[in-house]
């Protein structure tokens, strides 16, 4: 910390303060009303004091961090000193008015005209593919390309994204209705059943309705803030999640996951079918577990893989909707067996951050780019447009 002579005045503070983000809104935490009081003593002591949205905010830690950072960087402080409050159920109003933005309750903001978020829904026809790891990999490498990344966790019953990125514990901060993603150190903020149930091992029991309702809430009720990227985790099959999201999201993007066995393939061709009837256009198929590097051949520096699911699964999926559909569906790239794949799922590292150079994580870097690089077509986009008379 600086000695300086002179202090730096209230004005200062507040600008310093303005470039630190509350870790969860991922907006200023003066812009958000949470610094109360600020004040700078002749010795060149700041004290500041930090209402937290909720008493035991789990991100408290992070806050004072970054305050502390943020203040000591300026010229003649000498010391920070941090108090932490908690707002009062009037303030969490005025912050949830702001954060909704004066729209109604359980609106899904991504169905809204004019939404420039990008909403891919990972599907598949069975389970046991690898849609999750799919998934969860897919938005790090949005992430590290830059771009605002937000996954739900749609697969209800079998809800394991969270335990994929190292936040299976994690809780959402709740600031009276509205929910708060769980943030992760990848950048990427995610939302999953399994952090709103009351035990990590509680069963999920739920039929049609109340498996809408949780999806809504998740859409609806989160404060997502500006995503260049959503997506959806959906469970395997053409059951009640795929209606729902066809019915709440009808502008979502379908990307499906095979493996290359014949079995597989069919049913897959089964979920991107759901998804065209429930207007969604089906942008690309994710083969996995597509064929072991042979290691032995590897070392000698040969090219020798072993299609131990046998192979041309993903091809023949894609070849098929294409024809259904009536436009092309490619097959966006095909993923190897990798074991430091499962290893980073099972670890809470996904591949594309912890092993960017394993043959997994390439091919899942290069499918996450031609996504990323695909622009928001007008489909199913609502452009707002009223009928005039006049002609």
């Amino acid at each position: 910390m600086s000695t300086s002579s002179a202090v730096p005045t209230v004005d200062q503070v507040t600008e310093a303060l303005a470039t630190v983000n509350d870790p969860e809104i991922k907006r200023p935490i003066t812009e958000l009303g949470m610094v109360d009081t600020v004040e700078v003593r002749e010795d060149g002591v700041v004290d500041v004091r930090v209402l937290l949205t909720v008493a035991g905010c789990p991100l408290k830690d992070t806050i004072n961090r970054d305050v502390t950072a943020a203040v000591s960087a300026l010229a003649g402080v000498s010391d920070v000193r941090i108090d932490l409050g908690v707002m009062t159920a009037e303030q969490r109003s005025g912050l949830h008015e702001q954060l909704r933005g004066g729209q109604a309750q359980r609106e899904i903001p991504f169905a809204q005209p004019g939404s420039l978020t990008k909403v891919f829904a990972i599907a598949s026809g069975k389970g046991g593919v690898g849609k999750s790891s799919v998934t969860v990999n897919l938005a790090l490498s949005l992430a590290k390309a830059g771009r605002k990344v937000g996954i739900v966790d749609a697969d209800i019953y079998g809800h394991s994204v969270p335990a994929m990125l190292g936040v299976a514990d994690a809780r959402p901060t709740q600031v009276d209705d509205l929910i708060m993603p769980v943030p992760t150190s990848s950048g990427v903020s995610v939302i999953s059943i399994g952090m709103l149930k009351p035990r990590r091992d509680q069963v999920v029991a739920w039929r049609g309705p109340m498996l809408d309702r949780a999806l809504v809430q998740m859409l609806a009720d989160v404060y997502w803030g500006d995503l260049d990227v959503l997506l959806l985790d959906l469970p395997p099959g053409t059951g009640d999640i795929a209606i729902s999201l066809g019915q709440h999201l009808p502008g979502a993007e379908v990307v499906v996951v095979t493996t290359p066995q014949e079995a597989a393939a069919e049913v897959a061709e089964r979920a991107g079918t759901m998804a065209s009837m429930m207007h969604q256009r089906v942008v690309g198929v994710v083969e996995n577990m597509s064929y072991l590097p042979c290691p032995h051949c590897a070392e000698e520096g040969k090219d020798h893989r072993l299609e131990v699911f046998g192979s041309g699964g993903g091809d023949r999926v894609a070849e098929t909707l294409s024809g259904r559909f009536g436009y092309d569906v490619p097959l966006l790239g095909r993923i190897p067996l990798d074991l430091s794949l499962r290893e980073g799922g099972d670890a809470g590292k996904p591949i594309v951050d912890a092993d960017p150079t394993a043959p997994g994580a390439v091919a899942l870097n290069e499918i996450a780019e031609r996504l990323g690089g695909r622009g928001r077509g007008l489909a199913g986009m609502q452009l707002g447009l009223t009928p005039s008379n006049r002609f």
